[in-house]
């Protein structure tokens, strides 16, 4: 494929997605759309959700970051998967700078970063395969907002990422409307599960585990030397 920039994407609207978190978008999309767990915040606390500019890096140059600065608009989230395994430090505190000045609320790259304590300074969140100071260069194309994949899982432009503590999480556009609803509702119910186990009631009685334990051949005995 030729290096190319798609100046057009069409977006999706993260619907509060960000409120419910990672875990709980990831249930809601039927299991699916995580990332490998090796992408790690730089910074903890971080809980972003928006539609992902998707950049196709070369391993060791962040050429195409630069590129990639000028499509991004409020509210994305910049997603850069590379050709090869990389972890050189593609990303540090002055594009960070540059992307925080176009509104774009925080990075997922399949590849390393540095400056962190700049970034966590700054409050631009990175999830990262790695942290390091390896520097790189600017040398060969790459494209900006085409289908690539990041850390195992295919991201288009446009599609809603979620990210938080617990990883990184891919939401396809469209299905993006479905799985906000379906994120709202089980955190619905999670609020009245975590009031019911908060007063005491055990989990085994509040899923209905105790019958289906026992059909199991789990058995209750009151003395070791029952066993």
């Amino acid at each position: 494929m030729k290096p190319v920039v798609v100046r057009n994407i069409k977006r999706a609207d993260p619907a509060g997605m960000a409120e419910y978190g990672v875990s709980t978008v990831h249930e809601a999309y039927g299991r699916l759309g995580l990332m490998k767990p090796y992408l790690r915040p730089v910074w903890a606390g971080a809980s972003i959700a928006g539609p992902a500019v998707t950049v196709l890096a070369q391993p060791g140059d962040n050429w195409m970051i630069h590129v990639a600065v000028e499509q991004c608009r409020q509210g994305d989230i910049l997603v850069v998967g590379c050709t090869t395994d990389n972890t050189d430090g593609m990303f540090g505190e002055l594009l960070a700078t540059s992307l925080q000045a176009r509104g774009v609320q925080g990075l997922i790259i399949d590849a390393g970063c540095r400056d962190v304590k700049a970034l966590h300074e700054m409050k631009f969140p990175v999830w990262s395969r790695a942290v390091s100071a390896k520097g790189t260069v600017k040398a060969t194309l790459g494209s900006v907002n085409i289908p690539v994949v990041c850390a195992g899982v295919n991201v288009d432009p446009g599609d809603i990422i979620v990210a938080d503590g617990d990883g990184v999480v891919v939401v396809p556009k469209r299905y993006a409307a479905e799985v906000a609803e379906k994120a709202r509702k089980r955190n619905a119910d999670e609020d009245g599960k975590r009031t019911r186990l908060a007063s005491g009631e055990l989990g085994l009685d509040m899923y209905g585990m105790r019958e289906a334990l026992a059909e199991a051949g789990l058995v209750y005995v009151d003395n070791p030397e029952d066993v």
